[in-house]
């Protein structure tokens, strides 16, 4: 019997105005009979063909050319077989997932459900400075990961590898049914990321600037303050108004 299975999935894309897959990585990690998860040893990456030219911008941050792409598969041929190996996964996971699933479509991926790291590092170890994937390779320094496999920064492989450490990490911490629950509501922000009160906690900010901050474009930014807003008994100006009269059902 296979071993449960999550596939971290890590893409590097054209750029330009219309991004376009150019390169997709992955890296399994595996729960064991002792129902401890680890990382093991199916990784790899492929390139893909974008079908237009990478920007020279794009090209400064990951150095794929159009010279390695050009006799790459599509998307749509190269993703099915990375997003659904044999044997299934119990779930697709990401650094900052939503940019993964806007290319790893449900018809591509057979509906598979998504876990963030991002988001749920957010709730996981909220008193670190910063929650980018390399910020909490070398914060957190996860046992086991090979400093050479998780180089260099900015490809798809390498970068799948040093995330599924971090994914590792929260498995063993909290339960995949979390994980899911927090990857599927916004960003919970430990700390306020913009303005005057920029670094403070929620707990600190006044409950006007909360109300603002609630009607705020962003959705991670919203959830947070709705977040402290609800924990003080508070209702947000976006929280539904209660019906004026019961129901009769």
């Amino acid at each position: 019997m296979a071993p449960a299975r999550i596939r971290v999935i890590d893409l590097e894309t054209s750029g330009a105005s219309a991004h376009e897959v150019c390169e997709i990585g992955w890296q399994d990690v595996v729960q064991g009979v002792d129902g401890l998860w680890a990382v093991n040893d199916d990784r790899g990456a492929m390139f893909v063909n974008p079908g237009r030219p990478i920007s020279t911008a794009t090209m400064a941050i990951h150095h794929i050319m159009d010279a390695d792409v050009a006799g790459a598969p599509f998307w749509k041929e190269a993703a099915p077989e990375v997003l659904r190996p044999p044997g299934g996964v119990l779930a697709l996971a990401a650094h900052r997932a939503a940019f993964e699933q806007r290319f790893c479509t449900p018809a591509l991926s057979g509906g598979a459900r998504w876990i963030c790291t991002w988001k749920c590092a957010l709730r996981l170890w909220p008193d670190l400075p910063g929650f980018s994937n390399q910020m909490l390779r070398y914060e957190r320094m996860p046992p086991g990961l090979d400093r050479e496999i998780g180089l260099p920064a900015h490809r798809a492989m390498p970068d799948a590898y040093v995330t599924a450490h971090h994914l590792r990490d929260m498995l063993n911490q909290a339960s995949i049914e979390q994980l899911l629950v927090w990857s599927d509501e916004p960003g919970l922000l430990p700390r306020v990321p913009t303005g005057p009160d920029r670094g403070r906690p929620w707990t600190g900010v006044r409950t006007d600037v909360l109300q603002a901050f609630a009607q705020d474009r962003d959705p991670n930014l919203r959830f947070s303050a709705e977040t402290e807003l609800r924990r003080r008994g508070e209702a947000s100006d976006r929280d539904p108004a209660p019906p004026i009269q019961r129901t009769l059902l």
